[in-house]
């Protein structure tokens, strides 16, 4: 059950994608491509990459995107110790302002380990 906000936070980014993508519009899914292809493992690990998308997304304070890094991390298999460092250089790079998405941030992932 703590993965309860996972499961239908990804059923709805799936069915938001899915009307995207209806268009048909190649800009787009080249885009949506693009983004996927760039967290697969090469000279940095797949756990890495995500631990970077999470950091950045926090800085850019996109709550969609945390949420779906801290799940993406998660699966990788991302300790909690691991989880709060990232917290911590997200909070350093982008300051306070970071702090009410750093406490949704910490709410989400620890719900991932109950």
């Amino acid at each position: 059950m703590a993965d309860k906000w996972k499961k239908k936070f990804n059923a709805e980014r799936t069915r938001l994608n899915d009307l995207v993508f209806s268009s048909g519009n190649l800009g787009i899914k080249r885009f949506f491509a693009l983004d996927e292809q760039a967290y697969h493992e090469a000279a940095l690990s797949a756990k890495t990459k995500e631990l970077m998308g999470l950091t950045a997304s926090m800085v850019l304070r996109c709550p969609d995107c945390i949420a779906y890094h801290i799940g993406k991390c998660h699966e990788t298999g991302v300790t909690k110790e691991e989880f709060y460092e990232a917290f911590n250089v997200a909070l350093i790079v982008g300051g306070s302002i970071i702090i009410p998405h750093l406490r949704i941030a910490a709410e989400k992932m620890e719900a991932l380990f109950d």
